[in-house]
């Protein structure tokens, strides 16, 4: 099957509407926010590492979290957390390919490479992946951009930078580093509507200023492509709240209710059945969604 074949969406003049076929999955970001669930094969990530990295875990956890409410599976092989030790192509290659095929394989749904390079992200594409998820924005390994292209691939391009350190408006520069990376996609002919966006909590930022990126998602929304919320268990709910990492659920859903009210249109999360609950209630809330009964 060609990339053409798994990622079809409909362009229109907000590309964060298109509607859009991705394994199995009808995603339709003017109906619903999508729920993506974390699938870590890592044994050094800061939530749950180690826990899903043999093939039967991860198959149970990724249908765990399919039936809690995630469309979206997205397997990361490299741990991103700071201090994280970097691992090799091939090590990447083992830890991630098998399970890409299992998930591909059994279950229907949308399977999302987390991985910034171009070589993981083309043997993913093969194996059966439709999104590539880039936490370094397409400018670590700007080839990754021509892997999208190659599959007709949605690409998510993460806020990052090498050096944390903002010169004048934190705002005016956050927006400048996410169309650096949008000019990379469209130069590489990926489809407007397969451009997603990330504010990149978390990354190459302080606590002040992961505060001020989620205080921009209204900007980052207003340039017209979907946008993905990361916060899951991250550093600036325990900073704000002085919890440790197991004790940040409800720091989790209060900015994934103020992204959704911020324009977000995907959340990724480890607690995919509390999360989708609070989404599903905002989207009600927000009008998305219609109560049925």
């Amino acid at each position: 099957m060609n990339g053409e074949e798994r990622s079809v969406c409909a362009v229109e003049l907000d590309y964060a509407k298109a509607p859009y076929r991705l394994g199995g999955m009808d995603i339709d970001f003017s109906k619903e926010t999508v729920v993506m669930g974390i699938l870590n094969v890592t044994p050094d990530s800061f939530s749950d590492g180690g826990r899903y990295s043999h093939l039967d875990a991860a198959l149970r956890r990724a249908t765990e979290m399919l039936k809690d409410g995630a469309k979206i599976i997205d397997i990361g092989g490299e741990s991103t957390r700071p201090g994280h030790t970097p691992v090799s192509l091939e090590e990447e290659l083992q830890r991630t390919i098998p399970i890409v095929e299992a998930l591909a394989r059994e279950l229907d749904c949308a399977i999302s490479i987390d991985t910034y390079k171009a070589a993981v992200a083309q043997e993913a594409m093969k194996a059966g992946a439709h999104i590539i998820n880039d936490v370094w924005g397409a400018k670590r390994e700007p080839r990754i951009a021509d892997v999208a292209k190659q599959y007709g691939a949605p690409i998510i391009l993460m806020h990052n930078r090498e050096r944390a350190i903002y010169e004048g408006d934190f705002g005016d520069e956050f927006i400048a580093d996410i169309e650096g990376s949008i000019a990379i996609a469209r130069n590489a002919g990926i489809a407007e509507c397969n451009i997603w966006l990330d504010p990149g909590i978390g990354f190459a930022k302080s606590l002040d200023e992961n505060i001020e990126a989620m205080q921009n998602l209204d900007r980052l929304s207003d340039l017209g492509y979907p946008v993905l919320l990361g916060t899951s268990k991250k550093s600036l709910i325990g900073k704000v709240l002085d919890l440790p990492v197991q004790e940040r659920l409800e720091g989790t859903g209060a900015t994934v209710c103020y992204g959704i009210e911020h324009g977000c249109h995907i959340v990724r999360v480890h607690d995919v059945k509390a999360i989708a609950r609070m989404v599903r209630m905002m989207d009600v809330l927000t009008g998305k969604q219609k109560v049925k009964f």
